[in-house]
């Protein structure tokens, strides 16, 4: 039995991952923390786990953390680089849903995210988590970066054109959309319903702390330099992602047969048929990433529908995607759900 801990178990992802968890025959969540609500079981917090589990909050500590097997990080950014080296050094596997770990440059991530890193050594290291990619370096890891929903969206929508050279690779536009969770479970005004509620807007128009995570996945698949314009938006609905993506091809193509060759073998990513359209409602609660692609018109633009749930494929699924793979299990034990509908 794989002993798991979590830290920032009261956040979304921190919820999400106890909801996974809870079913999944290979693992027992010994240690969740929370600063907060030390002391107080978790189910009398969440009483959706009433039965399912019997974990009680403590203090994020590493000797109570250092008797996992693995520690997910369900954290603020720049908590997870304060940790994690001593965990590694305890032979603890580190996956990491926040963003301390995904950018290669450091500068870069410094840049991006107003704060020092405090384990630069460990960014090489780190594996990126996106398993349609990085499948093989995943079941070899130590410390995995688990992507965040916006990149996983974008990426898995646009890596076949870009892996198989079809498109002008430095006209790219990623235009999404996404639910209120994915700013976390915080008090901030502009995440409120009765803000978000009948209303639709843009955001961080100017630049998105994703751009260059994404920037630098999408560079791995192509040798060409990628131009990406990354525009988010914040939509009045709680789970999900829709991520419309735009790319000017360079050739003729079976856009079809291209995407369902790519992944045909891949568990979580889901072509649709011919003249589909993605919607988001047909993955939330699931792992699964939903894509159709489309050429209108007969033109010379190719139009791609990639939609998830962010909390789950977008973060907290994927997580657990990545621990069945380092721990030789099947990839899609505990993540058999079937999405909810209505």
């Amino acid at each position: 039995m794989i002993r798991a801990g979590i830290v920032g178990g009261t956040g979304y992802t921190g919820v999400e991952l106890l909801r996974i968890l809870a079913l999944h025959s290979e693992v027992a969540v010994t240690t969740v923390t929370s600063r907060a609500d030390a002391g107080q079981r978790v189910d009398k917090l969440y009483p959706s786990l009433r039965g399912l589990c019997d974990a009680v909050f403590s203090l994020p500590e590493i000797d109570n953390l250092a008797a996992c097997d693995v520690v997910f990080f369900a954290t603020p950014n720049g908590t997870a680089m304060q940790m994690a080296a001593d965990l590694l050094a305890r032979g603890v596997k580190v996956i990491d849903l926040s963003a301390d770990f995904r950018i290669k440059d450091v500068a870069e991530w410094e840049k991006w995210y107003g704060m020092q890193h405090a384990s630069p050594e460990l960014i090489v290291e780190a594996v990126y988590g996106l398993p349609e990619v990085n499948r093989e370096a995943i079941k070899q890891a130590r410390l995995i970066a688990c992507p965040g929903c916006y990149p996983t969206a974008v990426q898995l929508g646009f890596l076949p054109l870009l892996e198989n050279s079809v498109v002008d690779a430095q006209y790219l536009i990623a235009d999404v959309k996404s639910g209120v969770s994915g700013a976390g479970r915080k008090a901030e005004i502009s995440s409120l319903m009765s803000e978000a509620g009948e209303s639709f807007k843009a955001y961080a128009v100017a630049g998105h702390r994703h751009l260059p995570e994404i920037r630098q996945g999408l560079q791995l698949a192509t040798s060409e330099t990628v131009g990406l314009t990354f525009v988010p938006h914040l939509t009045p609905m709680i789970r999900g992602i829709h991520a419309t993506l735009y790319a000017r091809l360079k050739q003729d193509v079976d856009l079809q047969a291209l995407f369902e060759q790519r992944y045909q073998n891949e568990s979580f990513a889901d072509v649709l048929p011919v003249g589909s359209h993605a919607d988001t409602r047909n993955v939330r609660g699931s792992n699964r990433c939903q894509i159709a692609v489309h050429q209108p018109q007969g033109s010379d633009t190719v139009v791609v529908l990639s939609v998830i749930d962010n909390l789950v494929k977008g973060a907290s699924g994927q997580a657990v995607q990545n621990m069945n793979l380092l721990f030789g299990l099947p990839e899609q034990q505990g993540l058999e759900t079937v999405a909810l509908y209505p």
